[in-house]
């Protein structure tokens, strides 16, 4: 019965010093099996949950400064490759102006020639021609003046003195 006295009188509220004592002994056993068995690796755990966080916010960190760094190349690239383009295009711009300024620097000089060469054509032909005209022309007034001299030759005796005279002329030249 002195048990079951104690325990009716027994009181959360009015402790006793053997309670707490008993009571901050099995607190510091629990504090220590659970520091060693359950805080220790969860506090591990806890720092290497925290590493790895770290690690990958690192490397998140550089794989954006790569992303901004191949940025940067590739817009260096692309204003690069403008660049040679546009010089690509002036130059193929200034070789066809060459090229143009050639074809008609070198059809100017065939022009030339092609109207020189005609102009001579053109003379030779016209002194072929002058000179053709004088000996048709020569030879139409020697028929004309032959035919003349015939038929005033038929008798008038003036006409043939004339005619002698003129034939020692021509032997005398």
């Amino acid at each position: 019965m002195t048990s079951f006295i104690l325990l009716v009188d027994f009181s959360i509220l009015k402790p006793d010093i053997g309670l707490i004592f008993w009571t901050t002994v099995l607190f510091l056993i629990v504090w220590f099996f659970l520091g060693k068995m359950a805080f220790r690796p969860i506090q591990e755990g806890l720092k290497k949950r925290e590493h790895d966080i770290q690690g990958a916010l690192d490397e998140a960190k550089k794989a954006r400064e790569e992303i901004a760094g191949l940025k940067a190349d590739n817009e260096k690239i692309l204003a690069e490759a403008r660049e040679e383009r546009s010089k690509i295009l002036k130059e193929a711009s200034e070789m066809k102006e060459s090229i143009i300024a050639e074809a008609k620097s070198k059809a100017g000089e065939e022009a030339n020639k092609i109207v020189a060469n005609a102009k001579l054509e053109i003379d030779n032909q016209r002194k072929a021609a002058i000179e053709d005209l004088k000996n048709q022309v020569g030879t139409y007034a020697v028929e004309i003046a032959e035919q003349i001299l015939k038929k005033k030759l038929q008798g008038d005796a003036e006409q043939e003195s004339f005619i002698k005279q003129l034939v020692d002329d021509v032997k005398l030249n």
